[in-house]
């Protein structure tokens, strides 16, 4: 009768399960929706084993009694059913009282089933016998599927409102009126040199040291199957944590690569020296923009711009290495390389010029300003590693390639181009590639800072 952690995470919301939370009790969202959905598991589980088990204890009743007055235990058992219901229909997340009410009914009509004689019964019982006889067991079906539900604090309680129960009936049985007194009184005679005997023959005996034994047992069940659920729990907040681990590294790394990355030791590696694809994004005349608004409005849209701009690196495999105020600094090929680095970044450069023009298209229809993007893509070998001080690390990627990059990206306000890439990240990628998506040869220009001139590719600004 059954009862690298970043920066803050910014996963997608679940939808909202039917079971509530207490929001003042838990912090991490991860932990709060892992403890939902194990309460809203362990409910559903707990009701499915509910019904199967009244079902078989239903048929042993039916075995057992073999009369009409068994149709008061399968009522008994049809309250077990509906009180189950409740605690499906009311189960949340943290301290309920209804729900610690709805476990002190489970409680106190197992201590009815098998404490109170069966009113229907034709032969004689007495509340001390229905007591004694082997009936307690059944009070660890409860224990059985309070431990698929509740917390470990809560599985005290069920040992406290068992002990409560059964020292109720306790008491019930002791101060009844003895049944058969003369017959009892001639097997006293009888069996007077056999206590222990008569004792547990005695038809309105209760048998205190065996209750006793019944009730510290399962007292000491109960803990070791709340110690269980205490680790169980801290297992879950340990899970928990590596969920909001991920969803931080996916706020860096294109999601294909957090699994990688997390099933690793060393996530990052050791510093090293390798090929890299380095882009730079940043708003043209974002300056002269932000001083004629107000700073709430400049806030709001750099979110929007950077949640635009984030989602076109996923979706192309690139690395957010940083926002730089109204620009971003992306990489292909970290932690680890990849044949289509240099492919992804021209691909992920033309997809981000058409989300500016879909969102400048919505800009327009507001009658706001229209918004100008430039980019700058080159490649080459890196430094990766970690810098700064033990208060406060960061992964960084430096080098000639990180300058140059940038340099491409100023130097597109020069040539009216709205993407620049060097010949090397073209020559990666394949030259046709490059052409099919809309780039074009302009020539070798001088970066500034850099002896050596760069043959760039460009796709040209709209005007």
């Amino acid at each position: 009768m059954v009862a690298m952690s970043m920066s803050t995470a910014s996963a997608e919301e679940r939808k909202k399960p039917a079971y509530i939370v207490d929001e003042n009790l838990i912090d991490n969202k991860y932990l709060k929706d892992a403890l939902i959905r194990n309460k809203r598991e362990g409910l559903e589980m707990a009701v499915k084993a509910r019904f199967f088990a009244l079902i078989v204890v239903a048929l042993l009743a039916i075995f057992l009694v073999q009369d009409w007055s068994v149709l008061y235990y399968l009522f008994l058992i049809a309250l077990f059913m509906l009180n189950g219901w409740a605690q499906l229909k009311i189960g949340r997340v943290g301290r309920s009282r209804k729900e610690l009410l709805l476990l002190f009914v489970d409680i106190t009509l197992m201590g009815i089933t098998v404490g109170v004689p069966n009113p229907f019964q034709d032969e004689l019982w007495s509340f001390a016998m229905q007591y004694k006889y082997a009936n307690f067991p059944y009070f660890y079906i409860v224990l059985a599927g309070a431990t698929l539900i509740y917390s470990w604090r809560t599985m005290f309680a069920v040992a406290w409102y068992t002990l409560f129960i059964w020292v109720g009936v306790y008491v019930w049985a002791f101060f009844e009126a003895p049944i058969l007194p003369e017959i009892s009184a001639q097997m006293g005679l009888l069996l007077a040199d056999y206590p222990h005997i008569w004792e547990m023959v005695d038809p309105n005996s209760v048998n205190l040291h065996q209750r006793v034994q019944e009730i510290v047992v399962f007292i000491i069940i109960t803990g070791i199957l709340g110690l269980n659920s205490w680790r169980s729990n801290r297992l879950l907040e340990r899970q928990a944590e590596a969920a909001r681990e991920r969803a931080n590294l996916a706020r860096y790394f294109a999601p294909s690569l957090v699994e990688h990355l997390a099933e690793r030791d060393d996530p990052l590696g050791e510093v090293r020296s390798q090929s890299v694809v380095v882009m730079f994004v940043d708003i043209v005349g974002f300056t002269k923009m932000a001083e004629h608004d107000e700073p709430g409005r400049v806030v709001q849209f750099l979110r929007e711009f950077h949640g635009r701009m984030e989602t076109a690196v996923f979706d192309h495999k690139g690395t957010l290495d940083k926002f730089l105020g109204d620009g971003l600094m992306i990489t292909f090929g970290t932690p680890t390389t990849t044949p289509d680095d240099a492919k992804n970044a021209l691909q992920c450069a033309i997809a981000m010029q058409r989300t500016m023009d879909e969102w400048n298209a919505v800009r327009s229809e507001m009658g706001l300003a229209q918004v100008k993007l430039s980019i700058g893509i080159h490649c080459g070998d890196v430094v990766l590693g970690d810098i700064g001080s033990e208060r406060r690390m960061e992964f960084a990627v430096l080098g000639d390639v990180v300058n140059v990059s940038s340099r491409l990206e100023s130097l597109t306000r020069e040539i009216g181009a709205s993407i620049i890439a060097s010949q090397h990240v073209v020559e990666a990628a394949g030259e046709t590639l490059a052409v099919d998506a809309g780039y074009q040869l302009i020539g070798s220009k001088e970066i500034r800072g850099r002896d050596e001139p760069v043959t760039i590719w460009a796709v040209q600004r709209d005007t």
